[in-house]
């Protein structure tokens, strides 16, 4: 299986699928490259030390839509298998997401159908939940919307500020992506509708 991995910024959760690819704890795969939209993006720098081919494809004032063809083209170019997002920060256009149908993944850190968007660890403080975490989920054309593949919790602490609880959710982040791109890689996710059933 070929993996595209898009981002915009720091790349950690690209970083943990790269070494969970590279070490063999996802079998069968390969991170053919790594595409952020914006050209400083720190995460392009992780991808090349770890070998990894990267663009930079940015926007430059060109519709979603342009900008997405040139993203899926250099995808299929290499034959990608799976897109996953990771801190991705663009929504993607329906003709994106019809070129990988259900073969394009996104992690939010929140419990989705939770606190969707932008900021979802203060959204989550704000509510006052006493648990949040993270998700993994394939890619509708909704935001944050897709069918639910596995999801981890984290207790939210009174004295929780967005930047602590984020903190927290994110090493959850590096294990629950890693493990959901293993479920795909092994062939072991069906959808059901709104459901992803796991073998």
């Amino acid at each position: 299986m070929k993996i595209g991995i898009l981002i915009s910024g720091r790349g950690s959760n690209m970083a943990a699928i790269v070494e969970a690819v590279q070490s063999g704890l996802i079998p069968d795969s390969d991170v053919a490259v790594v595409i952020s939209d914006k050209t400083g993006a720190e995460g392009l720098l992780k991808a090349r030390k770890r070998g990894i081919e990267t663009l930079s494809i940015t926007r430059k004032g060109r519709a979603r839509e342009e900008h997405d063809a040139e993203i899926a083209a250099e995808l299929k170019k290499r034959n990608v298998g799976l897109v996953c997002l990771a801190g991705y920060m663009r929504l993607l256009s329906e003709g994106f997401i019809r070129a990988f149908p259900n073969k394009i993944i996104n992690i939010h850190p929140s419990l989705l159908p939770a606190f969707k968007g932008l900021d979802a660890q203060q959204q989550a403080i704000d509510y006052g939940v006493k648990v949040s975490g993270c998700t993994v989920h394939f890619v509708d054309e909704a935001l944050d919307h897709g069918a639910i593949i596995a999801q981890k919790t984290v207790e939210v602490k009174d004295d929780d500020t967005a930047e602590s609880l984020s903190a927290r959710i994110l090493e959850l982040e590096h294990v629950l992506y890693v493990e959901a791109v293993k479920l795909i890689a092994e062939v072991r996710c069906q959808i059901d509708g709104r459901r992803v059933i796991i073998d």
